[in-house]
């Protein structure tokens, strides 16, 4: 399991907004030039991250900013969003196909335990954690 720049780059997003929350709405490429990253990579994962995560308006004096506050945003969440399901082997995606071996693969306990164990790790980290 590797995590792409689109969940590293969703998370840096989020956190930028979160530790400049004073500042209101914030334009994505205020957000771009302080992180560093690319606005249209940014534009595109904002398409993603708006539907819950962050508030938005256009035109002047827009941009986006937190719908919550940080402590409410658990970096599980946010990454799931951006990447999908954090499951390191196939097999434990949601609605795979039961692979015909489950019943006597001797690694599938080990991978079920890795995928509880990340999923709760990042569960417990949010922005307001990130931001200390």
């Amino acid at each position: 399991m590797m995590i792409s720049t689109r969940g590293r780059y969703a998370l840096r997003v989020l956190l930028d907004l979160a530790e400049n929350q004073n500042e209101g709405y914030i334009a994505m490429k205020t957000v771009a030039h302080r992180q560093e990253l690319s606005l249209k990579y940014i534009e595109r994962i904002m398409s993603v991250l708006s539907k819950n995560h962050v508030e938005g308006v256009q035109g002047k004096g827009g941009g986006y900013r937190l719908a919550r506050e940080p402590k409410d945003y658990r970096v599980g969440d946010i990454l799931r969003l951006a990447e999908g399901e954090l499951v390191p082997v196939a097999c434990l995606e949601c609605n795979a196909k039961t692979c015909k071996r489950a019943d006597t693969c001797k690694t599938l306990p080990m991978w079920k335990e890795f995928h509880h164990m990340v999923n709760h790790y990042f569960d417990n980290i949010t922005l307001l954690d990130l931001m200390k």
